[in-house]
């Protein structure tokens, strides 16, 4: 065997990646393991696995999905996750809602913008603190989403969750939080995302709070990067910034709880132990984060505004091609350059519904009443874009070189209608006077040949 260090190669000292406790990587196929030969090489299920663990497949797609679609992990758990499932009790999340969800005194046809929504004096876990905003589609037919503010006070003690109708995609807008899962641990703060799969059961803590924040309930296929065609293999959301955890466990024995989200409807079962006790897992479906300040814009460097979708960060396909189920997408910090050209969004209809919401600073298309923590609504075929301040100032604006800075908004974008929910509707702060930012629009039309 060679000696590498003598023939002048020196082993790197951080094999997993240059991140302490994540793997770097989007859909890799990742080996992790938190004891020394608990992970079997060169075979998935032998007749004894080391440590006297059991070997379990975790599956995200079908068994016969194609190859290059196909997400699965094995796991080496101190216990089989049939031990982490009695019977069970329904119990009521009121304020979590799933599509379809109509509710018949509820008008879902408007532009709408909201307040951020404000903190409660009562102790709020990740659970009890989610408050529905707008649902579509249908998760018994595995389409469509939902979006939610999440208020978190309080973490959850000997409690634990997963979702068998969807995964989440978390945007954290203000305080950090722990996610501790079957397959490793992600701490994630505002500027970062995290995406949580289906199946994939964790607990989720306060770092330091209170904690508040956006999530995207994907009900259909997994998110994954947008293809990006002719603008070539870097830029966008690259892979390599991606980061996954390394395996953890823990191996306690304490009445705990575990709720499941299934069809719509929450139940809870009571266990005697931590079911997070994944001392080894190898696959390609595992949870991961990501930090938004990695993602790297493109854009016209001439003339005209391209459209938004060249900022997506994550897309989930549908069945029609090039029609997202949903678009996740991110105006960050940007140059803008472009010559005889009006620079913010442009006033447009479209056959996508589309719900932002700002995670710090003013987005350019509304300076005023947006603001972090906020949220608003354009359904599908509702017209929107600037305000009149936005109008008049990018129609007469110097058009030098510009950065918009100290700004960070998304997007998630659907192909469904999103219905609004009673919180939305009755009890979050909607900005009932939204609408009338159009209303000083003046009428600038003049015949006169060749005026502007």
């Amino acid at each position: 065997m060679t000696d590498h260090t003598q023939a002048g190669f020196h082993q790197a000292a951080t094999p997993c990646g240059t991140t302490e406790g994540y793997m770097p990587g989007f859909g890799n196929d990742f080996e992790t393991e938190a004891l020394p030969g608990a992970l079997p090489q060169g075979m998935n299920s032998p007749q004894k696995c080391n440590y006297g663990l059991y070997g379990e497949q975790l599956s995200g797609t079908a068994f016969t999905a194609p190859s290059h679609q196909n997400e699965r992990t094995w796991c080496y758990r101190i216990r089989p996750s049939v031990k982490h499932s009695a019977r069970y009790e329904k119990i009521a999340l009121p304020y979590w809602k799933t599509a379809p969800h109509v509710v018949e005194d509820v008008i879902s046809l408007g532009q709408y913008r909201w307040d951020p929504v404000a903190h409660s004096d009562q102790p709020l876990t990740w659970l009890t603190g989610m408050r529905t905003m707008t649902t579509a589609g249908d998760v018994n037919t595995q389409v469509g989403m939902a979006s939610h503010i999440y208020l978190v006070t309080a973490s959850m003690e000997d409690a634990y969750f997963y979702s068998a109708d969807s995964e989440l995609l978390v945007v954290p807008q203000e305080g950090r939080l722990r996610f501790c899962t079957e397959l490793g641990i992600i701490d994630l703060e505002p500027k970062e995302i995290a995406i949580l799969p289906r199946g994939l059961l964790y607990r989720v803590e306060l770092i330091d709070g209170p904690a508040r924040g956006f999530v995207c309930e994907n009900y259909g296929q997994k998110f994954e990067l947008p293809g990006r065609g002719p603008i070539g293999a870097n830029c966008m959301a690259n892979r390599r910034d991606f980061k996954t955890p390394v395996a953890a466990f823990e191996d306690r024995e304490v009445p705990s709880t575990v709720t499941i989200k299934w069809c719509g409807q929450f139940h809870e079962t009571k266990i005697g132990h931590s079911p997070l006790d994944v001392v080894a897992w190898h696959g390609n479906y595992a949870p991961v984060k990501y930090d938004l300040r990695t993602y790297c814009p493109v854009g016209s460097i001439l003339f005209d505004h391209p459209d938004p979708s060249i900022f997506t960060v994550l897309t989930a396909p549908s069945g029609v091609p090039g029609t997202a189920n949903i678009d996740f997408v991110l105006f960050r910090e940007r140059w803008m350059v472009m010559e005889d050209t009006f620079r913010p969004p442009w006033y447009h209809k479209n056959v996508m519904s589309e719900l932002m919401g700002n995670i710090y600073g003013q987005y350019d298309a509304k300076p005023q009443g947006f603001v972090p923590g906020g949220m608003s609504l354009h359904n599908m075929m509702l017209p929107h874009g600037p305000d009149r301040e936005a109008f008049e100032k990018a129609s007469n604006a110097n058009l030098g070189p510009d950065k918009l800075d100290n700004t960070m908004s998304f997007m998630f974008e659907t192909r469904f209608p999103q219905h609004l929910t009673e919180f939305a509707a009755k009890e979050a702060p909607l900005q009932d006077d939204y609408i009338d930012c159009w209303t000083s629009l003046e009428k600038k039309f003049d015949g006169t040949p060749g005026r502007k």
